[in-house]
């Protein structure tokens, strides 16, 4: 595993693309600037790793774009120590992400091929969120409840069961919409367990897989 000076000097590209495109967490372009994405990707991918594209993986599934990645990150409204639920392993590059910015991460992965390398990839890299092989609709009832649920597929619809296992005053961001692209949703549930839902611009993701038990 190498992480080259031309890999830096290419991250450094990277995050300079994403703040000319919006992002403002300081700490969320750390994060993008640290981690070497291309560790995540198939070596005769390397030289695209610092695009801002996302590309394939295995099992159909994509490691997202580095926007995506940093937009997603930046709605959670992340504070150190806090606890999120990841749905969607997927590379475990946002894994990644989020443990860089101190949150407490429980990773579910429906896909056995993902959740393997995942694994086995972050603990080489010295990362150690806590892995699940499962059903993402399901969620982890029993670590709920989550200050922050952040979902990396496409969902057809808001999954209840997340809204259940989100914490009162927490944040859920959610790429909803059966089509090819979603509309980002970012829910907060108030102190009363009131849902505020806001829309936050059009992405594209891999659809979230229904009615298939990961277990």
């Amino acid at each position: 595993m190498i992480d080259s000076y031309k890999h830096q000097g290419l991250r450094r590209q990277l995050v300079q693309l994403l703040k000319e495109k919006g992002i403002r967490d300081q700490r969320v372009l750390d994060a993008i600037g640290k981690i070497p994405r291309h560790y995540f990707m198939d070596s005769q991918f390397d030289k695209f790793a610092y695009q801002d594209m996302a590309f394939k993986i295995d099992a159909g599934q994509t490691i997202s774009q580095p926007y995506t990645v940093a937009r997603q990150t930046e709605l959670l409204e992340l504070e150190k120590g806090m606890k999120v639920l990841e749905i969607g392993t997927g590379s475990g590059y946002q894994t990644c992400v989020l443990l860089e910015l101190g949150a407490k991460v429980f990773t579910i992965e429906r896909q056995k091929i993902l959740y393997e390398k995942a694994k086995l990839l972050l603990a080489k890299m010295n990362y150690q969120p806590k892995f699940f092989y499962g059903d993402g609709y399901a969620g982890l009832p029993a670590f709920a409840p989550f200050d922050r649920i952040l979902v990396t597929c496409g969902a057809p619809h808001i999954p209840e069961k997340l809204i259940e296992q989100l914490k009162p005053g927490g944040i859920m961001v959610i790429p909803v919409g059966e089509g090819d692209t979603q509309v980002m949703k970012v829910i907060r549930k108030s102190l009363q367990g009131v849902l505020k839902i806001e829309d936050q611009g059009v992405f594209r993701f891999v659809p979230m897989l229904k009615n298939k038990s990961g277990m």
